[in-house]
């Protein structure tokens, strides 16, 4: 589960770069014919076309650039009990959720972690870490793998990204409407799109970015919920919930995930105040909280 931490920040820095390229070039079809005022209904598709189109590059590349960050190694003929035991519970989570059977790997980090990732959910990846097929027990593991077949099933990175794209379209368009209040109001520019603009809407991006995937953390954290759920449904409730117990026991272990993807690790979600508008998952102790309610209701 620290797909979403690549996407988030491959998403952001397209969206950066993308609107410095355009400023760059000059671009100015956002203008009217006289060249003096905003053509909003220009402004808008631009937006629009760049911000969907940054969102879905990010997710189209998140399944390459997931294995590279972790060094993920795709198994395509087990070489032991553990990874023929990791194929065939997958296969068999996989077939229970009614999606294709994905790419299965692992990746070496002695952190108990997973993720699951991809643009297609029957043609998706799930990987988990040499850690946690170490000292899980098969139930605790099979649970663990149920939450990311989950969030396959659901459509979760589908449905994050359709959000970032409109997001993305809002920050585009609300950044330029600003570059052009502050380069026609503050620096007095008549005509066309002066050094105020292009340096206002870059920093806008940058700013109105940032603020952008709290949003989409937040949706993210709502996700985490559901795919707790999935997971409850396709192992077992009480192995959800102990796995979920177990993660938090192994949360002062020392952190070997790539900065990109740790703080979005499954094991996550400790964090408190200003950080936590970014993080996106919940506290583990609200997921287990919220599995033994339903438990009981």
């Amino acid at each position: 589960m620290m797909r979403i931490g690549l996407f988030l920040l491959t998403n952001l820095a397209i969206l950066v770069v993308g609107g410095i390229v355009l400023n760059l070039l000059g671009f100015s079809g956002i203008l009217d014919e006289t060249g003096t005022q905003l053509n909003i209904q220009g402004l808008l598709m631009l937006a629009a076309v760049f911000g969907m189109g940054g969102s879905l590059i990010s997710l189209l590349i998140s399944k390459p650039m997931a294995k590279f960050a972790a060094k993920v190694q795709v198994i395509e003929q087990p070489s032991t009990d553990a990874e023929r035991w990791l194929l065939d519970t997958v296969r068999e989570l996989a077939h229970r959720a009614g999606v294709g059977m994905p790419d299965v790997g692992v990746f070496p980090s002695s952190q108990s972690n997973a993720f699951a990732t991809g643009w297609n959910k029957n043609k998706a990846l799930v990987a988990v870490s040499r850690g946690l097929l170490e000292r899980f027990s098969a139930d605790e593991a099979r649970a663990v793998l149920a939450h990311e077949v989950g969030h396959v099933a659901n459509g979760d990175m589908i449905t994050l990204s359709l959000i970032q794209g409109v997001v993305n379209t809002f920050v585009i368009f609300i950044s330029r409407l600003i570059g052009f209040f502050v380069d026609k109001v503050i620096f007095k520019n008549e005509r066309g799109l002066g050094p105020g603009y292009f340096i206002t809407s870059i920093v806008m991006d940058i700013v109105l970015g940032i603020l952008a995937m709290a949003i989409v953390a937040w949706f993210s954290r709502f996700r985490e919920f559901r795919a707790d759920d999935a997971g409850a449904r396709l192992a077992d409730r009480r192995s959800m919930i102990n796995a979920l117990r177990r993660l938090k026991a192994e949360t002062e272990l020392p952190d070997e995930m790539p900065e990109s993807l740790s703080t979005f690790g499954i094991n996550k979600g400790k964090r408190g105040g200003f950080k936590a508008m970014f993080a996106t998952h919940p506290p583990l102790d609200e997921r287990i909280q919220a599995l033994e309610r339903s438990t009981h209701a």
